[in-house]
């Protein structure tokens, strides 16, 4: 099984929240879909599925949406 491509996202501070991310990744087009991803159980942090839009991410986390990964870094 190969994984897939992950791509580096990379954030100003030292904290991003989930929503936010998944808006500057380009994973969602707003808030509200982010929102209905999240609570219907489409996002994955590091792994494990996440339900809070809230969720504090940091750098080396990593993000999977609808098969699409991506992983925080810092600027």
């Amino acid at each position: 099984m190969s994984n897939p491509e992950i791509d580096e996202v990379p954030i100003r501070d030292e904290m991003i929240r989930l929503g936010q991310l998944l808006k500057l990744a380009n994973l969602v087009e707003d808030g509200v879909e982010a929102t209905e991803l999240i609570k219907n159980g489409l996002v994955k942090v590091n792994g494990d599925i996440e339900e809070r839009r809230g969720r504090q991410l940091h750098a080396g986390d990593t993000v999977t949406v609808n098969g699409q990964t991506v992983r925080i870094t810092t600027t």
